[in-house]
Parts: structure tokens; C-alpha cells; sequence
């Protein structure tokens, strides 16, 4: 039974979970599924953006008791490749090329957390919940923590990593964790075409450019930082995108990008 669907519309691709009967928690099958899609969206020259979304009431409630269950009899060396395969599996998310959107529509436990913090904006329903609740198992979001401590901050993280309090969607905009709440559930995917509309304006090189560049800007040293921001910036002026979308500006015109969707 398939763990997933993958749909492509455009320049949209959807990676949907497709477990809600166990509020799509994950194991070893769905962490390498996940990985192959986000793998696939990354090579897909048509793809643009990738939504990461989820059937059912809850978007993830983590770790699958099942595989939990497995993984408590498993050895050290069976456990340290477990948490690489989920590492590898936040990793692909957070470095795809592609604009990743997490469309969160209801409660996220755990790993769950961990898949919307790896993603670039969060949009969530206000029913949508949080809870990094590893402690209360006796153990720690450990694989998840940098991409959570990157969204929410250290101190948040200090405080929610050990109270594994359960917090709500107006608390986690407020955090960092989510992007956008949208009014109700039926603005949800509003929300998200709104978002949409506005990544579409952007030129698809540009956009992975501008994406590495927060990669750049938030891990390298001063003096990197700005020999290599004047390198790219002088580098994609003279590309063929940059040309086109310059000349497109002062021709009061859309560029080619912008045009060919309007077209279609």
C-alpha cells in the first residue's frame, strides 16, 4: 500500500502522505519514499515548488509506533543507520533547489515538527498543533533539532525540547516554526495559491539562487560572505535570466517566464 502520492500540475509539485488511519507517523519505507520524491521534484526541470502536505486530520504524528517497536530492539549500529536515513531524509528537504512549502493541516508530533521546520515556508491551518515530545519516551528529537533550533531559535528550542509542552499554530507563527495561519481551514489552500501566485513572478534560477544565498548569508564567515554575495550577484546580472528579467523591467514588459504562464 503506498505511503504517498506524488502529482505534478505545472510547476507544482504535490508529495501528499497518504497514512492518515496511523495520522501519517513515519517508518523506514515512508523516510526513503519521501526521500526518492523530494529527489525526483529536485531533477524535475518543469518543477518549480514542491508542497509537502498530508491526508486526513493530522499531518504527522512521527515516528510509527510499529517501527518505534523494531527500532527498540534494534542494536546501536541498526539505530545510527535508522537516524541517518531520516538525517539524509531532512537534508534532501532542506537543500532542494526547488521552493518547498509545507501545507499543515493539522497536528505535527516529533518528526513531524522536524519536516515542517526542513521546509522554506509553513502554512498552516489554525487548528493545526506542535509538540516535540521526545522526552516523555526518554529520548530526544536529536536529528531533528538543527533544522528546529534554525526555525524557532535556541532559547524556544531549550524551552519546548524539555517540557515537550504542546503549543498551537498562532504560537508556532510566532516562534518562527510556521509562516503563515491562515483565517480558517477553508483558507488554507488559498493561502497557499496566494503564495504561489507570488513565487511565480520570480525567475526559476533566480529563485534557486536566492535560496542558496540564505544558505550562504546564515552559515558563512564575514569576510566569505562578502566576496562571494558580489561574485553572484556580478555573475547572474550578465546571465541569461538576469539580462532577460532587467531588460524586461525597463521595457515595462513581463519577462519571459512570467509571460509564458500568463500565456498558458
Amino acid at each position: 500500500m503506498p505511503t504517498l502520492s506524488y502529482e505534478t500540475s505545472g510547476a507544482v509539485a504535490r508529495v501528499t502522505l497518504t497514512r492518515p488511519e496511523v495520522h501519517n507517523a513515519f517508518d523506514d519505507a515512508l523516510i526513503a519514499e519521501l526521500t526518492r520524491a523530494f529527489d525526483r521534484a529536485a531533477m524535475d526541470g518543469q518543477v518549480e515548488t514542491v508542497i509537502l502536505a498530508a491526508e486526513g486530520r493530522s499531518f504527522s504524528a512521527g515516528a510509527d509506533l510499529n517501527w518505534m517497536r523494531r527500532m527498540a530492539g534494534y542494536g546501536e549500529a541498526e539505530n545510527l543507520a535508522d537516524a541517518r536515513a531520516l538525517g539524509r531524509l531532512l537534508q534532501t528537504i532542506d537543500s532542494c533547489p526547488k521552493t518547498t512549502i509545507a501545507r499543515v493541516q493539522g497536528a505535527a508530533f516529533g518528526g513531524g515538527v522536524g519536516l515542517v521546520a526542513a521546509c522554506d515556508i509553513a502554512v498552516a491551518s489554525p487548528r493545526a498543533s506542535f509538540c516535540l515530545s521526545e522526552v516523555k519516551l526518554g529520548i530526544v528529537p536529536a536529528v531533528i533539532s538543527p533544522f528546529v533550533v534554525r526555525a524557532i531559535g535556541a532559547r524556544a528550542a531549550r524551552r519546548f525540547f524539555q517540557t515537550a509542552e504542546r503549543f498551537d499554530a498562532a504560537t508556532a507563527l510566532r516562534l518562527g516554526l510556521l509562516s503563515e495561519v491562515a483565517e480558517d481551514e477553508t483558507e488554507l489552500d488559498a493561502e497557499i495559491d496566494r503564495l504561489l501566485a507570488a513565487l511565480g513572478e520570480g525567475g526559476p534560477v533566480a529563485k534557486r539562487a536566492a535560496k542558496d544565498l540564505a544558505f550562504l548569508a546564515e552559515t558563512g564567515t564575514p569576510d566569505t560572505v562578502l566576496d562571494e554575495t558580489c561574485h553572484r550577484i556580478a555573475a547572474i546580472r550578465v546571465s541569461a535570466e538576469g539580462q532577460e528579467g532587467l531588460g524586461a523591467f525597463l521595457d515595462k514588459r513581463s519577462p519571459a517566464w512570467r509571460a509564458g504562464k500568463e500565456r498558458g
